[in-house]
């Protein structure tokens, strides 16, 4: 069973009432219009009462295949059932290994109709990293996809979940049952278990830890349906349909599923792993995506391409970093019907903490952070835990009924960053600066600390810092964020070499890459003799780009041929440096997933050629591409065969 620590009851240095306008939110009715139940209910509670009303409308959408809520709930309790009879007690947490489909979704439901709390699993992540997660969360049990869980061979049980049709799947085992019985839309199957309590676990996910050990934020099924239940930040209808694109382990998940079921809407599954621009696009053109999710750094690519993906939604919810305004104008220029939502919140306060929609208006200056949504409330306070005059910085406190329950089996952190203010009570303590504005619109100025964000994840430094450290060859590192352009955000490590040879910046990568998710493993990595330190004896993190050397072009290593050229030009305009060698790696000079998504959008405009990112990182290097490139172009424009007449005329 998973344990929680109590919230800390912290002692503030002055505790009069707040004299401040505290900023907070509406919570979600108990029970809404027609009996629906409330966020109290929970999630589970809540499908289940929208597949009794419309047992034939669509919950899911997975390609080709398809599930009604009649379905999903079918085949959610017999999974429930199933899990139960292999032993699965409620409070239970069990984690979840599987490629991102409809029958994810059916999972998570049937993990929680089952009592447990759901530990999702990034397959992409390096094989050490999934079993600290494992042992971190208490994992009694892992459940997925049988490749994936022979390829991970996770310690502790493990359960295949069959690929039988949703629809029959599950229904073998029952004692009396005929093989492949059929479910009845919306007559389940029993359920082990009462529905989850509100405060419950639903969820425990992993974010990056200062000390070199990821944090499990244990996430509330109260929590996470007042999130999404009747939102009011946003446009959301039965008949709207939500992209299901994020990895299961980022928070972000949470909204694409569950704000869409929640609300009798439906989810659309992107099955591709790692899509492109172009499949994104094509996943919202065919399948009738109106609302849709973006981390801001691919926000800001789609918008500076233009990109048709926006042309079929009506909402676009975006998070993760601070929001270029000139970005978000030039969106609402071209897509003047579109609503656009800038989101913001830590998972510890469940995706979202506050919200706002951007206007025209907004795009002349700095895009606020807006106000605190969805029973929210914010505090913005100075070391001492006073409240600051509006206009004035502060630290952003976060408090209400949506806070995380805390760290899975880390009670002193969970002490240091949740603590019991005796007028405002149970608050988060975010780290983020922000202002208030004199209407309690809120705007977002950085850090109290070192950490980062890099394409919406968030990364502290100490993490990736501890894992170099660990390395024989080094004997110091530091780690920041290097800014080329605006619009491009790189993780940078620096490293002093230990005693002996120096290591080879690729080898540290090639390491580092076996025991952290892709995000933490920097972009680049430079050796340097020392590290610049502040007048303290700190590491100088804003000195710490001055290191890089002023010139990063390559020099030249002979002439290159013209699809490399081609290739080395795209390239170049990507990483913002000069690429003028056929044996230039990607990887090496900076460029990560997000770039590799722009240089492949670039590839299929400019010379006709579709390349999947599994495929580009296939071909790291320039020479290596522009081959792939040539096939391509062969497959696509194949030679007329030897001797073949060039015209007919058959009259």
């Amino acid at each position: 069973m998973t344990t929680v620590s109590a919230p800390h009851d912290a002692t503030w240095k002055e505790s009069p009432v707040p004299t401040e306008r505290t900023l907070s939110s509406e919570p979600a009715p108990s029970l809404a219009e027609g009996g629906r139940p409330g966020p109290a209910a929970g999630l589970p509670a809540l499908v289940a009462w929208h597949a009794e009303r419309a047992p034939h409308a669509l919950a899911v959408a997975d390609g080709d295949a398809t599930l009604t809520y009649g379905q999903l709930v079918g085949a959610a309790r017999a999974l429930a059932g199933h899990l139960h009879r292999q032993g699965v007690r409620p409070g239970d947490a069990v984690a979840l290994l599987m490629p991102r489909s409809a029958r994810t979704v059916v999972a998570q439901l049937a993990l929680w109709w089952a009592g447990a709390v759901c530990v999702p699993l990034d397959p992409a992540h390096p094989r050490a990293r999934t079993e600290a997660l494992i042992e971190d969360a208490g994992v009694t049990l892992t459940v997925g996809d049988g490749k994936l869980l022979d390829a991970v061979a996770p310690a502790g049980a493990t359960l295949v979940l069959p690929d039988a049709p949703l629809s029959e799947a599950w229904q073998d085992d029952e004692p009396g049952a005929p093989a492949g019985r059929l479910l009845p839309d919306a007559v389940p199957a029993p359920v082990p278990a009462a529905e989850p309590a509100p405060d419950a676990a639903a969820f425990i996910m992993f974010t990056s830890g200062s000390t070199g050990r990821p944090k499990g934020v244990a996430l509330a099924h109260r929590g996470i349906a007042e999130l999404v239940t009747d939102p009011g930040y946003l446009t959301l209808t039965s008949r709207d349909r939500v992209l299901f694109h994020s990895p299961m382990t980022f928070d972000a998940s949470t909204f694409e599923v569950w704000a869409a079921l929640a609300n009798g809407a439906a989810v659309v599954v992107c099955t591709v792993e790692r899509p492109s621009f172009e499949d994104l696009a094509q996943q919202a053109e065919r399948h009738g995506v109106t609302v849709a999710f973006f981390t801001t750094a691919l926000f800001h690519q789609l918008a500076v391409r233009r990109s048709r993906i926006f042309a079929p939604l009506r909402t676009v919810v975006v998070g993760g970093e601070a929001l270029a305004a000139h970005h978000a104008g030039e969106v609402l220029r071209a897509f003047p019907w579109l609503e656009l939502v800038n989101g913001y919140g830590p998972t510890e306060t469940t995706t979202f903490a506050t919200a706002h929609r951007v206007t025209p208006a907004d795009c002349a200056g700095q895009v606020p952070i807006g106000r605190p949504i969805a029973g929210a409330t914010a505090h913005v306070l100075d070391e001492d835990g006073r409240p600051v005059p509006d206009g004035e910085r502060g630290e952003l406190w976060v408090g209400g009924s949506r806070l995380a329950l805390g760290y899975a089996g880390r009670p002193e952190l969970t002490a240091e960053r949740f603590t019991t203010h005796p007028a405002w009570g149970r608050l988060y303590r975010t780290g983020d600066v922000v202002s208030r504005r004199p209407d309690g619109i809120l705007d977002f100025h950085g850090r109290t600390d070192d950490q980062v964000k890099v394409r919406g994840f968030r990364i502290e430094p100490g993490e990736v810092e501890h894992a170099l450290r660990e390395q024989p060859e080094v004997a110091d590192a530091a780690v920041t964020v290097h800014r080329p352009s605006p619009d491009d955000a790189r993780l940078i490590a620096f490293v002093v070499a230990a005693p002996g040879p120096v290591p080879r910046a690729e080898v540290l990568r090639d390491r580092l890459a076996a025991v952290l998710p892709g995000p933490l493993v920097p972009d680049e990595l430079t050796v340097v003799d020392d590290l610049p330190l502040t007048a303290s004896g700190k590491v100088d993190r804003r000195a710490l780009t001055d290191l890089l050397a002023a010139d990063t072009a390559d020099a030249p290593a002979g002439p290159l041929t013209p699809l490399e050229q081609a290739v080395a030009d795209l390239w170049s305009r990507s990483l913002g440096r000069e690429v003028t060698r056929a044996d230039a790696d990607f990887l090496s000079l900076g460029g990560h997933s997000l770039l590799a998504l722009v240089v492949t959008d670039d590839l299929r405009e400019e010379l006709g050629v579709e390349l999947s990112l599994a495929d580009f990182f296939t071909a790291p290097t320039v020479a290596d591409q522009a081959a792939l490139v040539e096939r391509a172009l062969l497959a696509a424009h194949p030679e007329p065969r030897p001797y073949a007449p060039e015209n007919t005329d058959d009259h």
